[in-house]
């Protein structure tokens, strides 16, 4: 982009809805905000069922309630992460300072790539705690939930993963000089160069000097007389 700051335009210009709206890095939000809710709602309303022994609770993945746990603090900051990130990208073309759009485009970084990790982590925690669980009929009630949240974890781990490139891209993008040189040559051509002051046209005695190097030619030099013909 032409005159952009890490990826956005000139500070305190009008945002395109429709514009934004299609950028690919706001329907990755999206995607990931919709995958966070289909992680995490799934294992809050179906993630635990009844044991066979009595009406005790327990988690549908292998009976480890560590991986409901971290299944729905990773959708759920996930979920919280995308709307406070959407909100930031409304703003950013907001912003005027460089250095804080650049701190803010290093928090998306730093997070995206936090969280494609984590969604990674919780992929293959709660694959591997699915394995492992027993059948039964309990498990077979709840088995689309599970199914469920292992697949969007999967998907999120790519939409977290495109989020982070998306995010490099701008950092590298940096800033481009000419939106500063632009402002300094608009601002400078409004205001006209100082001219050169009028005088009268009549020049005082008090301001006048000779020239320099000059000497005064005497006409009538002593001792000199007109010879007489």
């Amino acid at each position: 982009m032409e005159g952009a700051s890490f990826g956005a335009g000139r500070a305190g210009a009008a945002l395109d809805p429709v514009s934004f709206a299609r950028r690919p890095q706001t329907l990755l939000r999206v995607a990931s905000w919709v995958f966070s809710i289909a992680v995490f709602g799934p294992i809050v309303n179906e993630g635990y069922v009844n044991t066979d022994s009595g009406p005790e609770l327990r988690c549908v993945f292998n009976g480890n309630a560590g991986a409901c746990r971290f299944g729905v603090a990773l959708g759920l900051g996930a979920f919280l992460a995308c709307a406070a990130f959407l909100l930031l990208d409304l703003r950013f073309q907001q912003i005027s300072s460089v250095r804080d759009r650049r701190r803010a485009v290093l928090l998306d970084l730093g997070f995206s790539g936090l969280w494609s990790f984590l969604w990674f982590v919780g992929f293959c925690f709660l694959t591997n705690q699915w394995q492992r669980t027993a059948p039964g009929p309990a498990t077979t009630q709840a088995g689309d939930a599970a199914r469920a949240a292992i697949a969007f974890s999967f998907f999120s781990i790519l939409s977290w993963v495109a989020l982070t490139v998306k995010a490099l891209q701008r950092f590298r993008l940096g800033t481009d000089m000419s939106l500063f040189a632009t402002e300094q040559l608009s601002a400078g051509a409004g205001h006209a160069y100082p001219g050169y002051p009028v005088g009268s046209g009549v020049e005082g005695t008090e301001t006048y000097q000779s020239p320099p190097f000059t000497e005064t030619l005497d006409t009538s030099p002593k001792g000199y007389q007109v010879p007489a013909y």
